[in-house]
């Protein structure tokens, strides 16, 4: 008995981090089926502007925080690590809650993974929001690297990449867990979060090999939730890898 109490505080603190949401045990049904085969075109759009939306925001906030850290550097009474100090802040605030900057819907729950038929060989659901907290600690220093080494500047190519990385995973986050859209899933893990996974860490360690060797670990994790992906569209019914027109 204390073991499973400690095991549900576990849980709970790491879910409150990383804001997941507990499926509700009893949840209100809603009627989310395809109608027909027919892409859903305005469901497309939305997901490509509101990534694009996202990516501008964050390189906006880029931008002010810049500002933000010349302007505390140019005062002598600060110490000079106070700009490590805010960039660190920022960076730590854009891996765990990117999707603040986002306009789609990114609540994150369990209710879509403890739903859908799973292979035997699929992690639980606690596994997930941990592995993540330790990918947002990698991100953060690796990030810091990366910054020092280009002159505290923000705006340069390996940030944003790293930009463009969290703004398609918080649109897959809304297509998979949000929409439970099985198959427009899978093309888009794949071709979003993996494959700019790999850019970045390839940027990171052109620019400092440490801050990219850092990162590998989000490529390997990555690689396994892209496996996952597609096995459980396998075994929930193999619908088209698009967005398919629903019921309202």
């Amino acid at each position: 008995m204390t073991r499973s109490k400690e095991d549900s505080s576990v849980e709970r603190l790491v879910n409150t981090v990383m804001g997941v949401k507990s499926a509700n045990p009893d949840p209100v049904k809603t009627n989310n089926t395809a109608t027909s085969q027919e892409l859903d075109t305005q469901v497309l759009v939305n997901y490509i502007l509101g990534t694009i939306l996202q990516v501008g925001l964050i390189l906006a906030a880029f931008w002010g925080l810049e500002k933000v850290i010349a302007i505390a550097d140019s005062y002598p009474a600060l110490p000079d690590w106070s700009g490590s100090v805010l960039a660190g802040i920022f960076f730590t605030l854009l891996s765990i809650r990117s999707r603040i900057f986002s306009p789609l819907d990114n609540t994150r729950s369990q209710k879509t993974y403890d739903d859908v038929t799973r292979p035997g060989w699929a992690p639980p659901p606690l596994a997930f929001p941990i592995v993540w907290m330790s990918i947002a600690v990698l991100r953060v220093v690796s990030s810091l690297m990366v910054w020092q080494e280009l002159g505290q500047q923000f705006l340069v190519l390996p940030l944003i990449v790293f930009a463009i990385h969290l703004a398609v995973g918080d649109t897959w986050n809304t297509i998979f867990t949000v929409e439970c859209r099985l198959g427009a899933a899978v093309p888009v893990v794949v071709f979003g979060p993996w494959l700019s996974a790999i850019a970045v860490t390839v940027l990171y360690w052109q620019t400092v090999p440490r801050a990219g060797w850092i990162l590998a670990p989000s490529c390997v994790w990555l690689t396994v939730a892209a496996l996952l992906v597609f096995s459980i569209w396998q075994l929930n019914g193999k619908e088209p890898w698009y967005p398919l027109k629903r019921e309202s």
